[in-house]
């Protein structure tokens, strides 16, 4: 029996993608939101963690998963479900260790298959994903810039990004100019549409 842990903010989803989970009988599903995937990993540690990329809060998990390390070392693998036209989102799971990659616009008919066989210490990348793995590394923003356009989508003016990252107003334009000439886009708010859908920010 494979035990999953499938992780989502929204009730619905999660009932349903537990439901699709749960007709493979080889298969015991839990659910929780991101609140609670510590608590339910140290009552009864899951053999594979399901996440959405695209939920929210969902990138919040992505970066405890090595807290959630076992006591003999081991970590539970990681299946999520992704978009191939996200190659930030692909980045982050690649870094958090994940070894499953089911494309959330395909077919749903092999969800559990991928489950036991990344349970199982395999690993599955859907072909539709595997392009935009492998361009996941290729973010033309340093984390600074990131960081600095980050504070702008959030509506927060050039003193303000230049007050809470420590820097001159000038060095935070200097930062947003270069954002804007690496993402090729014609102003900051381009920018940011531009990093938001590639799954930068």
């Amino acid at each position: 029996m494979t035990t999953v842990l499938l992780v989502h903010a929204v009730p619905l989803w999660r009932a349903s993608l537990a439901c699709l989970l749960s007709t493979d009988p080889q298969i015991q599903v839990r659910t929780t939101d991101k609140g609670g995937v510590r608590g339910c990993m140290t009552e009864c540690p899951a053999d594979v963690i399901v996440a959405d990329l695209e939920c929210p809060h969902s990138m919040e998990v992505l970066t405890f998963m090595e807290s959630l390390r076992g006591p003999a070392g081991q970590l539970p693998a990681l299946v999520v479900l992704a978009r191939g036209d996200r190659a930030g989102d692909l980045r982050r799971a690649c870094d958090a260790g994940a070894t499953g990659y089911v494309d959330k616009l395909g077919p749903v008919d092999n969800l559990g298959s991928v489950v036991r066989k990344v349970a199982a210490g395999g690993r599955h990348i859907d072909e539709s994903l595997a392009f935009g793995l492998l361009h996941a590394t290729d973010v033309p923003l340093s984390p600074r810039e990131l960081r600095v356009l980050a504070l702008a989508a959030e509506g927060e003016s050039v003193s303000a990004i230049a007050s809470a990252l420590h820097l001159a107003s000038g060095t935070v334009r200097n930062y947003l100019a270069a954002a804007i000439r690496k993402t090729g886009a014609r102003n900051r708010m381009d920018a940011i549409r531009l990093s938001r859908d590639f799954g930068w920010l």
